[in-house]
């Protein structure tokens, strides 16, 4: 298995709140793992090529104004996977923490693949489309969805509940609650460490630090984008505790930070 960290759609320039990282565009990260038996899973999908070329389209105005993104068709993930030598054809799995527009906006760019989901957060976006966060154009082709429920008793992953992605080695998907109603974290083993892509769990990497501290306007955009508070300050604490506690076993990532990414492909 071999794991890349992809940038699949730049947006808005970011300051970091401390003498240190200098300012830089907020991203979409997204892994891109070549299985030995699976072919290509991508996690998250970022932008794809439709809202590069229509923005207000199939993002929308609102939220294109907001997120100010740079529609750059080369940070696509199938430009990306194309010059790393693939076909869109050899994307066989797609696994996203959620479908808010710049996690999935890439799906009508890997029409063949399975689609590994919550079954929550399906039907949230299917009752709520089209909205600031769920864009129909989006999955207009008809995915294949595979949908997940956690029942209990549940597999245990370093104390959270899990479920194995279907047809999958080595990568669960670790619901993690707050941002939207079927939001996941998504766990790839990585030889003998894990990485946990937290997705909109967390927006800020010194928010999972042991003396937090949010980021003044992406905790404005996630607190403003939150379907239940608690819960979400609640998985931010599991969160910091999972860094202190196996921070010698488990990586973990969100989706935006340019940061984060940086320290990971570094």
């Amino acid at each position: 298995m071999r794991i890349h960290h992809l940038n699949c759609g730049s947006v808005r320039e970011i300051e970091a709140t401390y003498n240190g990282p200098t300012p830089a565009h907020a991203v979409n990260h997204c892994l891109l793992i070549e299985t030995d038996n699976d072919g290509l899973v991508l996690v998250e999908t970022g932008l794809g090529l439709d809202d590069v070329r229509d923005p207000a389209g199939t993002l929308g105005a609102d939220w294109v104004e907001m997120a100010q993104p740079v529609l750059d068709e080369q940070e696509t993930a199938i430009r990306q996977i194309e010059r790393l030598g693939y076909s869109p054809a050899d994307v066989r799995h797609v696994i996203v923490t959620h479908l808010d527009v710049d996690h999935c906006g890439g799906l009508p760019d890997f029409p063949h693949a399975q689609v590994h989901v919550m079954a929550a957060e399906l039907d949230a976006a299917l009752a709520e489309a089209p909205s600031f966060r769920y864009r129909p154009a989006h999955w207009a082709h008809g995915p294949h969805w595979v949908t997940y429920t956690v029942t209990q008793p549940a597999e245990q992953w370093f104390g959270f509940d899990a479920v194995a992605a279907q047809g999958l080695s080595d990568i669960l998907l670790v619901p993690l609650g707050g941002h939207t109603h079927g939001h996941t974290g998504v766990a790839v083993r990585d030889g003998d460490r894990w990485l946990l892509h937290a997705g909109d769990a967390y927006y800020y990497h010194r928010e999972i630090q042991p003396d937090p501290h949010p980021h003044p306007l992406l905790d404005f955009v996630q607190t403003s984008s939150e379907v239940h508070h608690d819960l979400r300050l609640g998985t931010h604490a599991r969160l910091r505790e999972l860094v202190r506690d196996h921070g010698d076993q488990v990586s973990v990532f969100s989706a935006h930070d340019p940061w984060e990414l940086a320290r990971l492909t570094g």
